[in-house]
Order: C-alpha cells, then sequence, then structure tokens
C-alpha cells in the first residue's frame, strides 16, 4: 500500500515527499491513524493537528491526549486547538458540523502558514468521496459536488484518495496500529451517518464496486469541469481584481458576460455562495449600493459598479495584546510586526501599512481589536477628534471591509493607529522621539 500511495502523491503532484514538510491533521480514529503511519513510513516530514471541538466530553479529552502521544510517538510537531463550537454555530446559524469545518480548516490554514509547511494532509478516502458526492447530488449541486473531494485543494491535499476504506483497515490490522473510535460516526443525526449506514448499503447492492465507480465519474467530471473552468478563468481575468483586503468584481464586464450567473456563481463557489444567493446577486446589480450577502465564510456586498468579497472573521475570540519587546502577533488572520528603532535619524515609512510610534508615548500593553461605534482619535495632521465611523465614511471604506477594520489602542485605551489607515497625532514621531516602535501589517 506504501507504494500505492507513493505513486498517487507523485501522479496527482500532491507535494514533495523527501522535500516538503507536511501538517497532518489526526482525529484519533482509523483513517487519520493510518495516513500519519504511512507518510511517516514514506520518510516524509510530518507535523501533527489535531481539533478539540468541545462537544463529546471526556471522550474529546481523551482522543487529544491520544494524539498527542501519538504525536510524540512519531517525534512529529504537536498542534491543538480548543473550539467553542456550539457557540460559534449559534451566533453564525449554521449546525453544529458545518460550524466546525469552517472553524478546523481556517486554523489548519493559519497553522500550516504560520509554521512554514507545505501542505495540509487529511485522511479522505473512496469511500468518502461516494458519500459526498451522493450527498451533494441530494442537495442540489453543480460541476463541483458532482466530482466530490478533490484530490488536491490549495494548500489542502488528500494523499489516500486512491484507497478504499478496506485497504485502510486490513493497513491498520496488518500494522498493529491503535486507534480510537468516535460514537458520532453512528449516530443517524447527522446526515453522512444516515446516508452511510442505509442508503449505500443498498447501493452497494446494485453495484457492489460502488466507491470504485463513483471514483471514476469524479474523474470524468473533473474534467468536464476543467473546461468550464477555463472559460471562467478568462473571464475572470478581465472581470476580476485582488487585493490585500478585498476581491473586486466588475459589475459592467459580468454583465457582458454569456450566462451571467452560471459564470459567476463559479467565481463565487471558493467564496462560499450558493447557486440561489448567486443569482440573487446578479438580479441585485441594479440596486443601490449597500445590499448585502453572506457565505459561510466571507460576505459580498453590491458596492456601486462592483461587487466587494471579503472574509467573514470566525473565530472571532476577543481582542489580543502586544507586550513590549513581542515582535509578533497573529490575531483573526491578521498579522503585526513590531520592531524597535533609535529615534534619531529614523526615517518614517510612506506606507499605510506600517505605523511609526513613538514609544514613551505609549502604555503597554497594545490591544488590537476591532473597531466599536463611539470609538474615535485624531488623526495624524489634525489637532481635533474625530469619530472612527465618520473618519471611515471619509475614507470611502466599502461596507464589508468597514467590518474588518481594527485598531491598536494604547493601555490607557487611546487609540494609536487604525490599522492600515491612520496613525493617531498623539502618538506621532517628532524630532524629540527618543524611541521608535514601527508596526507592521504584512
Amino acid at each position: 500500500m506504501l507504494d500505492q500511495v507513493r505513486q498517487f502523491i507523485e501522479t496527482h503532484q500532491l507535494f514533495s515527499i523527501e522535500n516538503d514538510p507536511i501538517l497532518v491533521t489526526v482525529s484519533g480514529g482509523l483513517d487519520s491513524v493510518v495516513l500519519l503511519d504511512v507518510l511517516h513510513r514514506l520518510g516524509a516530514q510530518v507535523a501533527v493537528a489535531h481539533c478539540h471541538f468541545g462537544l463529546r466530553g471526556e471522550d474529546a479529552d481523551a482522543d487529544e491526549q491520544f494524539v498527542r502521544k501519538l504525536a510524540k510517538q512519531y517525534d512529529a510537531p504537536y498542534f491543538a486547538e480548543f473550539f467553542q463550537t456550539k457557540a460559534f454555530a449559534e451566533r453564525e446559524g449554521i449546525s453544529t458540523q458545518m460550524a466546525a469545518r469552517l472553524l478546523r480548516y481556517q486554523w489548519f490554514e493559519q497553522v500550516r502558514a504560520r509554521e512554514g509547511l507545505a501542505a495540509i494532509a487529511t485522511a479522505h478516502h473512496q469511500r468518502d468521496q461516494a458519500e459526498t458526492m451522493i450527498l451533494n447530488l441530494t442537495h442540489g449541486t453543480g460541476l463541483a459536488g458532482l466530482h466530490g473531494i478533490q484530490a488536491k485543494h490549495g494548500s489542502v491535499v488528500r494523499p489516500l484518495m486512491g484507497l478504499g476504506r478496506d485497504d485502510l483497515h486490513d493497513y491498520l490490522v496488518a500494522n498493529g496500529l491503535r486507534w480510537r473510535e468516535d460514537d458520532s460516526n453512528d449516530s443517524p443525526v447527522y446526515q453522512r451517518n444516515l446516508l452511510r449506514h442505509e442508503v449505500l448499503p443498498v447501493l452497494r447492492e446494485i453495484n457492489p464496486g460502488l466507491d470504485q465507480t463513483m471514483a471514476a465519474t469524479a474523474e470524468r467530471v473533473g474534467g468536464a469541469e476543467e473546461i468550464v473552468r477555463r472559460y471562467v478563468a478568462d473571464t475572470a481575468a478581465q472581470a476580476r481584481r485582488d487585493a490585500p483586503e478585498a476581491t473586486y468584481f466588475s459589475i459592467a464586464l459580468l454583465q457582458n458576460t454569456a450566462a451571467t450567473a452560471l459564470v459567476l456563481h463559479e467565481m463565487l463557489r471558493p467564496f462560499g455562495f450558493s447557486w440561489v444567493v448567486t443569482k440573487e446577486v446578479v438580479a441585485a446589480f441594479g440596486a443601490l449600493s449597500g445590499k448585502q450577502f453572506d457565505s459561510p465564510t466571507h460576505r459580498l456586498v453590491k458596492d456601486r459598479d462592483q461587487l466587494v468579497i471579503t472574509p467573514r472573521r470566525l473565530a472571532q475570540y476577543g481582542t489580543f495584546q502586544l507586550v513590549e519587546g513581542q515582535e509578533d502577533l497573529l490575531a483573526d488572520g491578521m498579522r503585526l510586526r513590531a520592531t524597535a528603532h533609535e529615534g534619531a535619524g529614523y526615517a518614517i515609512p510612506r506606507s499605510r501599512s506600517t505605523a511609526a510610534l513613538d514609544v514613551d508615548k505609549l502604555k503597554f500593553p497594545l490591544t488590537l481589536r476591532r473597531w466599536q461605534e463611539g470609538d474615535w482619535f485624531m488623526p495624524l495632521g489634525m489637532q481635533g477628534k474625530k469619530h472612527l465611523s465618520n473618519f471611515l465614511i471619509d475614507q470611502k471604506v466599502p461596507l464589508n471591509l468597514k467590518d474588518d477594520v481594527r485598531v491598536l489602542a494604547s493601555a490607557d485605551g487611546k487609540i494609536c493607529w487604525v490599522v492600515g489607515l491612520r496613525v493617531d497625532d498623539r502618538f506621532k514621531v517628532t524630532e524629540e522621539t527618543a524611541r521608535v516602535l514601527a508596526v507592521q501589517r504584512l
């Protein structure tokens, strides 16, 4: 089986086994335990990531302890996160399963980027593929849903997609590996479990090779999707503009596209927008500015002659602090880097992504937080104060980008920087400044 997995990785160009460090997502279940062991035996550099969703009490605690010991056994770096999944699901109005998916993939990517890892490996296999395709078809889907789970999507790779569940079980038994069972996998409350235990056994009576058949179908559908993808890419090259803070689509160019709703849906699919919502967006092309649409992961606003898309902050747990001497702060996907400089001869950067602050006027720790109604500061160059809500209007910040504006505040509550927009005049660097703190948004 090792040779089979190696060949699959090489054929689909998932990553370089010899050179690329991989973040392996391990729940403690059979599939992920096999994935970790296989990649380790193939010689890959592996790190382990485990999610505790706070849903299964002591069983979940035991899972985390099991995976922690497993990572130590393989001498692999270990990362764990403890989520308040139910609270997040209630706040967002989504299912617990969807909440867990959104939280874990956002966190996986944060860990991967922070640690400089090449890819995120998950343990999906052919049975998962069949379940996903049929579930998508049941709910209604397009080409993307019909090709199911891709072997590689962005930074996420699935090295076991060429194998069936029986292959994984045989490998586990043959190598004497231990794993933990998740009782929720048998609960009929979840649609996938109902499909797995009630529907698919009937389909396998009709076609015993169902998993392999669905995998072959997914491959053919994937080819058809590639043809469509190239047409969409050509259109997007003209209509789409990516910026650090948002993604923009020209409404005028979209209106001149054949099958506008279909093409726009393919463009919006990576942002999580459904077909129904996409049709509503197209219908709003002629509406007043400010009309807003949400997907589980992103927000779209019709703003004058363009669509503006920004990520939703899915794990907003409060405020984040930067203590004196700390160089890096990663919060809600925003990374700040703080460097100290002597005041004499310091050249103030012209970029709005960097704030030059007088250290002796600051009180630590500094706090990075979301702006709030009632916030005010003294924009650089002004003597009086200005409410931040009015400042954002003056700066013509689109509605959904306002939600992402963060402020860096001194410990006495004074805002010293509206991140990426303006420094507060009270903290500016002058000729008398002895020490400078340069804070850069990366």
